[in-house]
């Protein structure tokens, strides 16, 4: 562009002092001539990397996803293919041998069959368990009413023989009336004695009936989300069995591109969590340029930015400016119990880099990792001059093409 520029600034002059003689061609105008350029483009080189700014260091960073299996096993298969083909995220990468882990979900449903089982037993144990205590309660009633007839019944017995045993001694009383009497007495006591023996018993059966009725509601009272403890244990071991089972098939985590694919049916997946099977690299990256430091001062958020690649000759890829990341590895300070050092040993300052965000018309360009190429960002001020920049950046995509060795 700065030649394209001085061709037609030589034009100009060819034409007003040599062709036209319009001013004089002398020592004082050849001066002149020759300074008008050299400062115009001094101050146009610097008002472009004020409001222009450029990077040849632009890098297509791409994140990686280390795949490893969350089971072992046997591999059984490995439906991908390595290389540039997009792997949709879902899609399968490998399978390994579910059998033993089917066998281990199996298992365990039956466990869990049985757990539910003697949780309904135990429930009905202490429904009749309860019930049991009612009932041992109603006997305690009954015999306590009982109690109470029979006393009434033996208090007027005994009364009768004593009125029997008084009317016998003054004679005017049958002998036979009070042995009669006597035997009803002797018969009441008894049944006395019989129904406090059974108000006994029935008190017996209900310490008994709420022993077994506590030992039930122990064993059921072990809850875990009000579940029974046994079966909420099981269900657990169960719902991981399942889940590992479903682990036998490992997909796609993003949309991604599988790289050194060196996974192959028969081998051996161990479930570790840093070994690696396999390794995608995204379908989409990000695009970063880096700047000298003084070159970001009039860079903002949302600025309009254009980048080249080399490996896609002659295309200018549109975006905006995401954000600058004000921060490297020089501003750092490790944790250390040594001084930090200063002076001549020290780097010079880096650069920081700026992040970009492609336009929506250019999302589909394929950009590799790793790719390299150059940029410019067009700030808010002097527009006027961003064209200089934008034609400056075409004409080094277009040099893209220039392949430049003997061989």
């Amino acid at each position: 562009m700065e030649a394209l520029l001085l061709g037609i600034y030589s034009f100009f002059v060819w034409l007003i002092f040599i062709k036209l003689k319009w001013l004089p061609w002398n020592t004082k105008t050849q001066v002149i001539v020759a300074i008008i350029p050299i400062v115009g483009m001094a101050v146009l080189i610097l008002l472009l990397n004020i409001f222009a700014p450029s990077s040849s260091d632009v890098r297509v960073f791409k994140y990686t996803v280390p795949i490893v299996s969350q089971v072992k096993g046997r591999v059984l298969e490995v439906p991908v293919e390595e290389g540039n083909r997009l792997v949709k995220k879902g899609e399968v990468l490998f399978k390994i041998d579910p059998e033993p882990y089917r066998l281990a979900v199996n298992q365990l449903e039956a466990q869990f069959a049985n757990a539910a089982a003697s949780q309904k037993e135990l429930e009905e144990s202490l429904k009749g368990a309860r019930g049991k205590v009612s009932e041992a309660r109603s006997a305690i009633d009954q015999a306590a009413a009982r109690i109470g007839e029979v006393s009434a019944r033996l208090e007027l017995a005994r009364k009768r023989v004593e009125q029997n045993r008084e009317l016998v001694t003054t004679g005017a009383g049958s002998k036979f009336d009070l042995e009669q009497a006597e035997a009803n007495l002797k018969e009441l006591e008894g049944q006395l004695a019989g129904a406090r023996s059974a108000e006994a018993q029935a008190r017996a059966a209900v310490v008994q009936a709420q022993a077994g009725e506590q030992q039930t509601v122990q064993k059921l009272g072990a809850r875990v989300n009000g579940e029974f403890a046994q079966v909420a244990q099981i269900r657990a071991q169960l719902e991981n069995a399942r889940w590992e089972l479903e682990q036998t098939v490992t997909v796609s985590p993003c949309d991604c591109h599988v790289i050194n694919l060196q996974l192959r049916p028969g081998a051996f997946v161990a479930g570790i969590p840093f070994n690696a099977v396999m390794t995608l690299v995204e379908a989409e990256g990000q695009v970063v340029a880096l700047y000298y430091q003084n070159e970001l001062h009039q860079v903002k958020p949302g600025n309009e930015a254009e980048f080249t690649l080399n490996t896609d000759p002659g295309r200018v890829v549109k975006g905006k400016v995401d954000s600058i990341i004000w921060a490297q590895g020089q501003g750092q300070l490790p944790q250390s119990g040594t001084l930090p050092m200063t002076g001549v040993l020290n780097n010079p300052p880096g650069r920081f880099a700026v992040k970009f965000d492609i336009a929506d018309k250019d999302k589909e360009v394929f950009m590799a990792a790793g790719a390299a190429g150059s940029a410019a960002i067009y700030t808010e001020r002097l527009a006027a001059i961003h064209i200089i920049r934008k034609v400056v950046l075409r004409v080094g995509a277009y040099t893209n093409y220039l392949i430049l060795k003997l061989h």
